[in-house]
């Protein structure tokens, strides 16, 4: 490879649409971009994905002569790419509320098995993070759970699975995002922790991750202070990639970037800068998720850089290798004439395994911080008064209430989509009863009229997406609470969106509000089946 191919093994790059356009294909024959990231932007049906992935690998084959990584963030829950017509898998927390790590290995070797079929070979999964900190706008429940014993043994679980599967899989966010108030979408993080308190809690999935032969570890753009002084956060320093995570944790795999268009790197430093310093930290490949013109620019920045000695041509050359030998291994097309979609046996276990993860909590536990983890006896649907640690009546009358605010997007790493329903409409429409939807931070006016509607429900089902952010959801329960009749919190968002419920609310743990979920919790509320799913982190 001369000095462009091997800049262009290093790059990783997106574009809108459901195929290729033409700025992305001079991209790829100009400055020889041998890698993809796909988004829900560019898929609409998994015959249309298998199609797209066809014509990338046919052009970068072409120009490049070597295969394509391409690379998805199909975590499960709420961060999924893949189409309905697709198996999308509960996300990390959801995983580990089954209390079975085998779920993990199980989840993923069926999500690798679906991205192979289409063409997909890298997942950006799984999240090693440790969700220890509460207030996390932008992990929470991508992550499996709060102590490094859980992230460990459920996050190297899904990676045997995606092994399995034959898909390329990456441990993220180095040296880990768990303990952060703040997202690095649109804002730059800081973490004051010492080495030796990173060893002692964040590191240990890591390198639990690494001791399995995970093949990749994606930094974060979080300021470590303590490890580096430089104020520039770990993407971008090479104290933190080169001479801790490859040097003292004695990596050898490929490290990745996150986005350099996120604005923890865009705005504080700029996305170019930010491009040329991740691979002089020793990033061995950086994403470039976003805009066409960052793209050219910054494949010219490191040429430049390399050419004036401020990049090192033999790290270059190196990176550019291992990127091309784990090509070899992984990167293989999809075969034209096999099925893109999951069978119904994986069907079946992805269903039987997200009833699991549905966890239903009293309401007077809540409020202890020490939840009771309650087994009903029946289903929802056939429970009758509301004694404490029972799941109220949802649908016993003429008028069950359901409320729910709508679409609502609480952190970039989400899909950027609209619901076609609100969680209200849609539950009144296939059990019955009544509805009305309030906004997402229910104003006082709001609230009256809901419990003005409500009176004479014989049961009330709320949920609950983001109400740590918007606390207007918190005092339409405790209004509605006072009626006297059995009332149901759904956290469609965050378990933690659950702590703090006025006593004899029962509280669901759905996790997630795909279509998937939605499903289930219909089932659960009908009584179709009995809910075991154990709350995998302390509230």
């Amino acid at each position: 490879m001369d000095l462009r191919e091997q800049i262009g093994q290093r790059l990783v790059i997106g574009f809108p649409g459901t195929e290729l356009d033409p700025e992305f294909k001079r991209l790829v024959k100009e400055y020889k971009v041998g890698n993809v990231i796909l988004f829900q932007r560019n898929l609409k049906s998994m015959e249309q994905v298998k199609a797209l992935c066809a014509d990338i690998q046919e052009l970068v084959r072409r120009e490049t002569g070597h295969d394509a990584f391409i690379t998805i963030d199909q975590e499960g829950g709420k961060v999924t790419r893949l189409p309905g017509d697709g198996c999308n898998v509960p996300g990390a927390m959801a995983t580990a509320a089954t209390g079975e790590v085998e779920n993990a290995e199980i989840l993923a070797h069926i999500t690798a098995k679906e991205l192979k079929a289409v063409g997909v070979n890298f997942n950006l999964a799984p999240c090693m993070d440790i969700n220890n900190n509460p207030e996390n706008p932008v992990i929470g429940v991508r992550s499996y759970g709060d102590t490094a014993e859980t992230v460990a043994a459920y996050g190297t679980a899904a990676f045997r699975g995606y092994r399995k599967g034959g898909v390329l899989s990456c441990a993220k966010h180095f040296p880990g995002h768990g303990d952060t108030a703040v997202d690095s979408h649109v804002g730059l993080p800081v973490i004051d922790k010492t080495m030796e308190e990173l060893e002692a809690l964040e590191l240990k999935p890591f390198r639990a991750a690494m001791e399995a032969g995970i093949p990749a570890v994606m930094g974060s753009h979080i300021l470590f202070p303590k490890l580096e002084p430089d104020n520039v956060p770990c993407t971008m320093s090479r104290r933190i990639v080169t001479e801790v995570l490859k040097g003292r944790l004695g990596f050898p795999g490929l490290v990745v970037s996150d986005c350099m268009e996120m604005d923890a790197i865009k705005k504080y430093y700029g996305t170019v800068k930010g491009v040329v310093s991740a691979m002089a930290a020793g990033v061995d490949m950086v994403l470039v998720c976003h805009t066409a013109a960052l793209q050219e620019e910054s494949a010219r920045a490191v040429l430049q850089a390399v050419e004036e000695g401020k990049l090192s041509g033999e790290e270059m050359r190196r990176s550019a290798e291992k990127v091309v030998r784990l090509k070899e291994e992984y990167a293989k097309s999809a075969d034209a004439e096999a099925p893109c979609r999951c069978t119904e046996e994986d069907r079946a276990l992805e269903r039987e395994i997200r009833r699991k993860s549905i966890v239903v909590m009293a309401g007077d536990g809540l409020r202890s911080g020490e939840p009771e983890r309650e087994k009903p006896g029946k289903g929802a649907a056939a429970q009758g008064g509301g004694s404490q640690g029972s799941v109220g009546p949802v649908v016993l009358g003429a008028a069950p209430f359901f409320t729910g605010s709508g679409s609502y997007r609480a952190t970039l790493a989400f899909n950027d989509e609209e619901l076609s329903e609100t969680f209200a409409a849609h539950m009144a429409a296939r059990l019955g009863g009544t509805h009305f939807d309030v906004g997402s931070d229910p104003k006082e006016e709001e609230i009256r009229e809901a419990v003005e509607r409500a009176k004479g429900a014989s049961g009330i089902v709320v949920s609950l997406f983001a109400a740590r952010e918007q606390a207007g959801q918190y005092r339409l329960v405790e209004a509605l609470s006072g009626l006297g009749v059995p009332v149901i919190a759904v956290a469609l968002y965050s378990p933690y969106d659950l702590k703090g419920l006025p006593a004899g609310v029962t509280g669901i743990a759905a996790w997630d509000n795909t279509p998937m979920t939605l499903q289930a919790l219909e089932e659960l509320f009908r009584g179709e089946w009995q809910p075991t799913g154990r709350m995998p982190v302390k509230l």
